[in-house]
């Protein structure tokens, strides 16, 4: 293994520093093609100045240079806690930090309840293997070699019993996140990806664990030291994205939001749409990994971080954190006070013009769209079935650009409120 440390740099220097490829890893990797851009990224020195003297953060302002630019890796995540309505701008900086306090009160209490009941849990080890039979049994340990921890006594909770069968298939999945980034040559970073996704599994027994929740984690796990408030901010995402993962033994959650792509094609693009249908692929199942881990797979690791952080600027609600922690006291007449609009995202703003504060479609279904419509001479000229489609698509893998892909989704979007709105 090759040791390897982050490199904080400033300025314009070689941002891919900050997250070091294994040098045996480089060839594989999709090359990166964000670039801190002097004047438009939200650098260290402009994010500092958008605070007042008690903390009052000036969003507008803040949205404003990450829609243009970015966001500069060495703030990355704690705008990101801004972004994803973890804090609310309005407060000072003593109102968060005593939230800030409690909430790691709260997760290492949390982290106590299931270390309880898992003593691997914050030990700086991790299962890839079962520590218990399906039917609770405790397992033999003969048949288990290299086991860090087993069960020794029937499990007879039906919720226990869910969680610890499912955190082996944790295990499994955090050994093959981001495997290729320096950070993750340490067993100590891997375990406390772990922890925070075994810890949200057994907070979340509707949901569980599922596969790609790992990937949404990972970033949170570099860029923010503190492991209580990497877990938040992974709670926080997960607030977003939950629905995607639910699944039941005949619907997937993102399933939702395949339809809505569907919708959004046969809109803007019918003459691909009905190909695709004729392809039987007008489910869009060939898009479920891009929406479940949000282009994991399609960009290289800082890339995906500088699109997550344009789609969610550009889907910035400012209700966000009082819907979150104050559910009951939300207040949503100041949507309607064009005075505040500059207050969202530009993409949430279009909504927000049209009188639709209810739920509708994400950015990420706007931006698979784009995806499709920069490959639609391809799909139509050359793709026969849907192996086509998947290789065709496969293709863009470190060929895409964040910017634009965001630059074009939003055009998308305005085509289909343009025509959806005609047909009213």
């Amino acid at each position: 293994m090759i040791c390897c440390e982050f490199m904080w740099k400033s300025g314009g220097e070689d941002l891919q520093g900050f997250y070091p490829v294994r040098s045996e890893c480089q060839a594989d990797v999709p090359r990166t093609r964000f670039k801190s851009r002097a004047g438009k990224t939200l650098s260290s020195r402009r994010w500092h100045t958008a605070f007042t003297e008690d903390g009052h953060l000036d969003m507008e302002r803040v949205l404003r240079r990450i829609q243009r630019g970015g966001i500069h890796p060495s703030i990355k995540g704690e705008v990101w806690e801004f972004l994803l309505g973890g804090y609310n701008p309005d407060s000072t900086f003593e109102e968060r930090s005593k939230l800030r306090n409690h909430r790691r009160e709260q997760y290492y209490a949390w982290k106590e309840e299931c270390q309880k009941m898992v003593p691997l849990v914050g030990s700086g080890k991790f299962v890839t293997m079962a520590v218990v039979a399906e039917d609770g049994q405790p397992l033999e340990e003969y048949s288990v070699e290299n086991q860090e921890w087993l069960v020794k006594t029937a499990i007879t909770d039906k919720r226990v019993l869910q969680w610890m069968l499912v955190l082996s298939q944790i295990g499994l999945d955090v050994i093959r996140t981001d495997r290729y980034l320096c950070f993750y040559e340490s067993e100590s970073n891997q375990a406390r990806l772990w922890d925070i996704l075994a810890i949200y599994t057994w907070l979340n027994p509707d949901i569980g664990y599922v596969q790609g929740m790992n990937d949404i984690c990972s970033p949170m796990i570099i860029l923010l030291e503190n492991e209580a408030d990497a877990f938040w901010c992974f709670e926080r995402a997960m607030r977003r994205l939950r629905e995607n993962f639910r699944t039941t033994a005949t619907s997937m959650g993102v399933q939702t939001q395949l339809c809505m792509l569907a919708q959004v094609i046969k809109t803007v693009d019918p003459r691909l749409h009905q190909h695709l249908e004729d392809l039987d692929g007008g489910e869009y199942l060939f898009a479920i990994r891009m929406l479940m881990v949000l282009f994991r797979r399609e960009f290289s690791f800082l890339d995906a971080l500088y699109l997550w952080e344009l789609m969610w600027a550009m889907e910035y609600n400012p209700n966000k954190f009082a819907s979150y922690e104050e559910p009951e006291n939300r207040n949503n007449s100041s949507e309607q006070d064009p005075r505040l609009l500059k207050q969202y995202g530009k993409f949430e703003r279009k909504y927000i013009k049209n009188g639709q504060n209810e739920q509708h479609n994400t950015l990420a279904v706007f931006v698979v769209a784009s995806v499709l419509e920069t490959k639609n001479k391809r799909l139509l000229k050359e793709a026969k079935g849907l192996d086509d489609v998947v290789q065709i698509l496969g293709g863009i893998a470190g060929n895409l650009d964040a910017r634009k892909a965001c630059k074009e989704a939003l055009k998308i979007h305005e085509k289909f409120l343009r025509k959806a709105n005609s047909r009213k």
